[in-house]
């Protein structure tokens, strides 16, 4: 396996009902990282969770308010410019940046060539 690169991941913690103007906060967060040119944002919807006020997040009869996590690879430099701008947009939650290796996998097909499978 290839070494890698090395880059840093950001996890974003909020919650669903969170909001920036009109829209989810974690949808205003991916559109923002896609105008900055960041490398990749991944929204994940947690079943349940809870934060340092322990309030449960999770999925309820008459409303949604799980828990979210945008996970963000890119490089450290990439991800210093993105901090200030994402907690600007945000009320409350909680970010962990961690140092990381990228390992990048592309398989191209040549022309002609069928998919595994196919």
């Amino acid at each position: 396996m290839q070494q890698g690169q090395p880059a840093r991941l950001m996890r974003i913690h909020i919650s669903e009902s969170d909001r920036f103007g009109d829209k989810p906060l974690y949808e205003a967060i991916v559109a923002r990282c896609r105008e900055m040119k960041i490398g990749g944002a991944t929204v994940l919807r947690g079943l349940e969770g809870y934060g340092e006020t322990a309030e449960m997040h999770k999925s309820h009869l008459t409303r949604r308010d799980q828990p979210i996590v945008i996970s963000i690879v890119d490089s450290a430099d990439n991800l210093a410019r993105l901090a200030p701008v994402v907690e600007e947009m945000m009320d409350t939650g909680l970010f962990a940046v961690s140092d990381v290796r990228v390992v990048r996998v592309q398989k191209r097909l040549a022309a002609g060539q069928d998919a595994p499978g196919d």
